[in-house]
């Protein structure tokens, strides 16, 4: 069964910055559940894995456009101490905050007696991506997980 919108596609994979070492896998837990055709990861590794099937490994590269996106130049803002609690901050550290439109991935850019300036592009912003990638499992997706946009179950979102 080949991968296509409204399939659900299980996999492992490895992203590194293109030239770079690793900076995660999956390969030491399980495989990650996806949805395809409903904005589940990024796009260039979607579309990577178009008509691909179980058993099949490839490499992609995907360029920052197509991953996270291009770092965008002011998205720092400056933030009051208190709402990071009693975390020792340090230039350069990532940190998730609760925003109004829920938890985000923040870097701590300068750190004040009393405010914090962070930058809000997402930690792989303007960063072009490789990928190894092992499809595990394809399979229809259930009439709720496509009215729902996610997977369900194993490897995906429990309600």
């Amino acid at each position: 069964m080949k991968i296509e919108k409204d399939r659900v596609v299980r996999f492992h994979y490895t992203v590194s910055e293109v030239g770079q070492p690793p900076l995660e896998s999956s390969k030491d837990r399980e495989p990650i559940a996806i949805l395809i055709g409903h904005n589940n990861i990024i796009p260039g590794l979607e579309a990577a894995m178009q008509d691909r099937q179980a058993g099949d490994s490839f490499s992609v590269d995907v360029p920052a456009a197509e991953a996270y996106g291009e770092r965008r130049e002011g998205l720092v803002q400056r933030i009051p101490k208190k709402h990071f609690g009693d975390m020792r901050l340090q230039p350069g550290m990532q940190v998730v905050l609760q925003t109004n439109f829920g938890p985000r991935a923040v870097t701590v850019q300068k750190v004040g007696l009393s405010v914090v300036d962070v930058d809000l592009n997402h930690p792989m912003a303007g960063k072009d991506l490789h990928f190894d990638v092992e499809i595990v499992e394809v399979r229809e997706a259930t009439a709720e997980e496509i009215e729902h946009g996610h997977v369900h179950g194993d490897g995906g979102h429990e309600h």
